[in-house]
């Protein structure tokens, strides 16, 4: 798949440089829009939802965007790469080119701006009262591993959207559910000891906590989380890639 992706390295960039002018086009701030938006956004949460459920939470600020966004990066990504072999029908039915390249593209893309949003999360951070440490470096492993699992994610769904349309509004509440087990805005603190390690069967919360232990708590979490975010990015780039090897032909019979 590397030496694939060299070879198509200029189409490739072509792509990341269409999503990204598509995203912004027409506006008046154009790229500026990805930082002022999460800024906004941070703005607007740190407002409303710490008068709610942020009385009894240290930090809650760090540990509301914490959440909020990891989820929207994985949400974000996820929806895009299922909709990246739709969206891009008329080049695959006239060009043969890799048709993970549509979805690597699309995952790079919003990539770009999760790594622009993280830098508004870090002066929020600060605002918040917490020091920027050494520790931080370790964050790079879940930031890694996260985006190998979301490009295995868009695999998953981008082959199995090119089948089954219904499949793009399933997601939408597949997503909502996901947010609501991932402890974004409530305190997972209140809950038993034996509910709180079932939030761990939800991947997405693994990266969630990870985060929060390194930021707030100060402590690099233990060796079992790591395995098991790098068993869940590995488990699910290896389902796509099958699945892609397996129905790579058919695709174009569903365009």
């Amino acid at each position: 798949m590397l030496k694939k992706l060299k070879n198509y390295q200029f189409l490739f960039e072509e792509l990341v440089k269409r999503d990204f002018k598509t995203k912004y086009k027409g506006t008046w701030l154009g790229m500026l829009w990805s930082v002022l938006l999460p800024l906004l956004m941070f703005l607007v949460m740190r407002t409303v939802f710490i008068e709610f459920f942020g009385r009894t939470v240290p930090h809650y600020t760090t540990y509301l965007l914490s959440g909020y966004v990891l989820f929207n990066y994985f949400s974000d990504s996820t929806k895009n790469g299922m909709r990246a072999l739709r969206q891009n029908a008329r080049i695959i039915e006239k060009v043969n080119v890799p048709k993970y390249l549509f979805v690597l593209a699309k995952n790079v893309q919003v990539f770009i701006s999760f790594l622009l949003n993280l830098v508004v999360y870090l002066l929020f951070v600060k605002i918040d009262g917490l020091q920027i440490s050494w520790k931080f470096v370790t964050l790079l492993y879940p930031i890694v591993m996260l985006l190998v699992f979301n490009i295995g994610v868009g695999f998953v769904l981008s082959a199995l959207y090119t089948f089954f349309r219904d499949l793009g509004y399933f997601y939408d509440v597949v997503c909502r559910l996901i947010s609501y087990m991932s402890a974004i805005f409530y305190n997972y603190k209140q809950f038993a000891p034996a509910i709180q390690q079932r939030f761990f069967i939800n991947p997405l919360y693994c990266f969630i906590y990870y985060f929060r232990s390194v930021v707030i708590d100060g402590v690099i979490p233990p060796l079992w989380l790591h395995a098991l975010i790098f068993f869940n990015a590995l488990f699910v780039i290896a389902l796509g890639a099958y699945l892609y090897d397996r129905y790579n032909t058919r695709f174009l019979y569903y365009m």
